[in-house]
């Protein structure tokens, strides 16, 4: 297992599971080179004939998704995401976080996909399987042509996202959050900066996402607060206290999540552990593997996004009443508006049967 690399998550680059070869490295006793410590990060437009995808999950509360990025360069080492990039043979280490691909044309795509005769409007979830708002955001602004394509035609919209960066585009969010076309929820696990430092390296500070969230808010943009993933012994404290600075930051509705660890993720994250909390690493899987049916991961529909046990139940318990104590709605009340949905005009349409003589 290799060190911590400055910046980045994972440790190292264990092959996904569709590979068929796999490397190991053996010392021969000849010179070695010092292993780099700092991983520059590739960019690369991918290729896609659509935008949208869809989901019939019947634990996921979204029907369809745009991710306009592939990888994440947050570096987050519990990201359940990480597992697609093996899709394209790539790890779902440090690839996933350096190898980054975005969606050149997104926006046309979008279009060409809403004017579609046969397509019905359903609220869009953005942040899905990667962050909108992640750095390469900032230069590409592929989410935030999305978003205008979005607002031109009615469209309602989920956000979901760890960056600060989404309050540059307060202006297109106010629009649409006055036809409650928006919501825009921050997820926010640790107010700790030292821990955040290390185990979500390139996200916004959580100081600057309570900045973010305060802004959207006096908008008129309805935020909320994610306290996810809870990690049991490192940052299950703090649920009461991000809680807390969320509403202070105008956040009108509440929700969190429990670590959970798909494929390849586990393994990854017991190497963060090593790495970083030696200390605290068998006790934290110890907790994690007792509310997962006493395995790192539950993948079954109907438990897998629910921990169980009598510690995800305190959890549970600890949740409602700060939320029953800072007046935070019960049940998701940003419900979004989906009849004035106005498709794009189609500049590509079918031929006209029509002859003339």
């Amino acid at each position: 297992m290799a060190g911590a690399i400055k910046g980045r998550g994972a440790l190292s680059q264990p092959p996904g599971r569709f590979d068929k070869l796999t490397k190991t490295l053996e010392s021969d006793g000849w010179y070695e080179e010092e292993a780099p410590n700092k991983l520059e990060t590739v960019v690369l437009p991918e290729p896609a004939r659509s935008i949208i995808s869809r989901n019939d999950s019947p634990d996921i509360g979204f029907s369809q998704s745009i991710n306009p990025y592939r990888g994440c360069e947050h570096g987050c080492s519990y990201c359940y995401a990480r597992p697609s990039h093996a899709y394209l043979g790539l790890s779902p280490g440090l690839d996933f976080e350096t190898r980054l691909f975005y969606k050149r044309d997104a926006a046309k795509l979008l279009e060409a996909e809403l004017a579609a005769p046969r397509y019905k409007c359903a609220p869009i979830m953005l942040g899905a399987n990667t962050d909108p708002y992640q750095p390469l955001e900032k230069s590409l602004k592929v989410t935030r042509s999305i978003l205008e394509v979005l607002l031109c035609c009615k469209h309602p919209v989920n956000i979901t996202t760890k960056g600060a960066l989404v309050a540059r585009d307060v202006d297109l969010l106010a629009e649409l959050a006055r036809d409650k076309l928006v919501n825009v929820m921050f997820s926010i696990p640790t107010l700790s900066n030292d821990m955040k430092r290390v185990l979500e390296p390139r996200a916004a500070a959580p100081a600057a996402r309570l900045k973010a969230m305060r802004a959207l808010a006096d908008a008129g943009v309805p935020v909320g607060v994610l306290v996810a993933p809870i990690i049991p012994v490192l940052t299950e404290h703090e649920i009461e206290a991000v809680l807390e600075a969320s509403r202070e930051a105008g956040a009108s509705l509440a929700g969190y999540t429990i670590l959970r660890l798909p494929w390849e993720v586990k393994d990854l994250f017991r190497e963060w552990l090593a790495e970083h909390f030696p200390d605290r690493a068998a006790h934290v899987m110890s907790v994690v593997r007792a509310m997962r049916g006493e395995r790192d991961n539950d993948p079954n529909f109907g438990t897998r996004m629910h921990a169980q046990g009598p510690v995800a139940e305190l959890i549970r318990q600890r949740f409602r009443l700060a939320r029953r104590r800072l007046d935070f709605p019960r049940e998701r009340s940003h419900d979004l508006q989906t009849k004035l949905f106005r498709p794009p005009l189609r500049t590509h349409g079918q031929l006209s049967l029509e002859f003339t003589m």
